[in-house]
């Protein structure tokens, strides 16, 4: 098996138990916050399934970012895409967001500013670290 694929299941594998807990945790929070709070058996089947497979495609796709023969920009949108499609099946399977038009455009610019802003953010702290690290190999 490629050596990528193994390390897209075994991330996924590792990290995937982390959704449902998250999810437990905040019906468990509106449970105590929320009047008159319930869910029924099929909605926790479906947010406990939904939100495994959501960590899961979440932790595997960074493997993206290190496939040495994809450029930057296939690796970028492999990630963008497969978080993407991950995050909004999650939260219109769960009715976090309505499936109507309106709005999943408000949740993609909202994906989209917010996928930017961590890369950018990323991207800065590692073109900081190289610059110092650099310049301490060098002597400066």
């Amino acid at each position: 098996m490629n050596r990528y694929i193994k390390n897209f299941l075994h991330r996924g594998m590792l990290f995937g138990g982390f959704g449902p807990i998250i999810v437990g945790i905040v019906y468990f929070i509106l449970s105590k916050t929320v009047d008159g709070f319930t869910l029924s058996g099929g909605e926790v089947m479906i947010s406990i399934i939904s939100t495994y497979l959501l960590a899961f495609l979440h932790a595997g796709a960074s493997v993206f970012n290190q496939i040495e023969h994809w450029s930057p920009l296939r690796s970028l949108l492999c990630h963008f895409t497969t978080l993407y499609l991950a995050y909004v099946l999650t939260y219109t399977a769960n009715s976090w967001i309505p499936f109507e038009p309106l709005f999943l455009l408000i949740f993609t610019g909202a994906f989209i500013l917010t996928y930017l802003a961590i890369y950018l953010t990323v991207a800065l702290i590692i073109k900081t670290t190289e610059r110092r690290l650099n310049s301490a190999v060098k002597g400066d």
